[in-house]
């Protein structure tokens, strides 16, 4: 059985950003210890953002070997290499290059510069994970949409359906860009950590029903993804106000 999810709660935004940093830094030094890779799931958005830029000013980041560290990403907007929307664009500008990462084990999601449709991309990174043998990742990291979501996984969306298989294609998201590829749940569930990051107002009312009894993940789909050993939802103070 995994364990019940465990709420942080921290200040502000800064203080949740150099916080997970440091928890990051951590996770990725034991992972070293049990393997001989530490695999790590990105995410987009401003926390995701935040987070890699706190991990260059953490104490301890020189203790890890960032030669052994595979990064991938929870999902990606189908855009082109270098789009600022894309997620990886963004955490690139954060300063993930900076962290003396092999750069033939940060692995991205074609766009259409590189791929003929979302769905050859989603099957190319599905092929790339299976090849590197991805059992579970070490942490997966989460942002939380005011709606609920995570990676591209959207409340009512026929995307989250998808059994049997560890990326999908998403067509019609309600956000856009309307074309995206996203890990599923089925692939999340085989993650050792999983780590929301949230922060904000808007998001408290998505961070308490995902954290309600019995929330059901096709409403919201925050409330799916469970971590083997861990679950994390590390939140900033507005992010926590409607949990009291």
């Amino acid at each position: 059985m995994t364990p019940q999810p465990r709420v942080v709660v921290h200040p502000d935004k800064q203080a949740l950003a150099d916080a997970a940093a440091a928890r990051l830094v951590t996770a990725v030094i034991d992972a070293q210890t049990r393997n001989p890779e530490a695999q790590v799931a990105l995410t987009g958005g401003s926390m995701g953002s935040a987070i890699i830029a706190s991990v260059l000013t953490t104490p301890g980041r020189s203790a890890i070997d960032w030669s052994r560290v595979r990064v991938w990403w929870g999902d990606e907007r189908y855009l082109p290499a270098g789009d600022p929307e894309r997620n990886d664009t963004q955490n690139d500008e954060a300063g993930l290059a900076a962290l003396g990462l092999d750069p033939a084990k940060v692995h991205r999601v074609a766009g259409p510069d590189a791929s003929e449709s979302a769905e050859a991309s989603a099957e190319a990174y599905s092929q790339t994970i299976r090849e590197h043998g991805q059992g579970a990742w070490d942490v997966v990291l989460f942002g939380v949409g005011p709606d609920g979501h995570v990676a591209s996984l959207f409340p009512h969306h026929p995307a989250q359906r998808l059994t049997d298989a560890i990326t999908v294609a998403v067509h019609d998201s309600p956000k856009p860009p309307p074309d995206r590829v996203s890990l599923t749940f089925e692939c999340f569930e085989r993650s050792r950590e999983v780590w929301f990051l949230v922060a904000g107002a808007d998001k408290a009312e998505a961070v308490r029903t995902a954290l309600a009894p019995g929330a059901d993940r096709w409403d919201v789909p925050a409330a799916a993804p469970r971590g083997t050993d861990a679950t994390l939802w590390l939140l900033d103070a507005d992010a926590a106000s409607a949990l009291h």
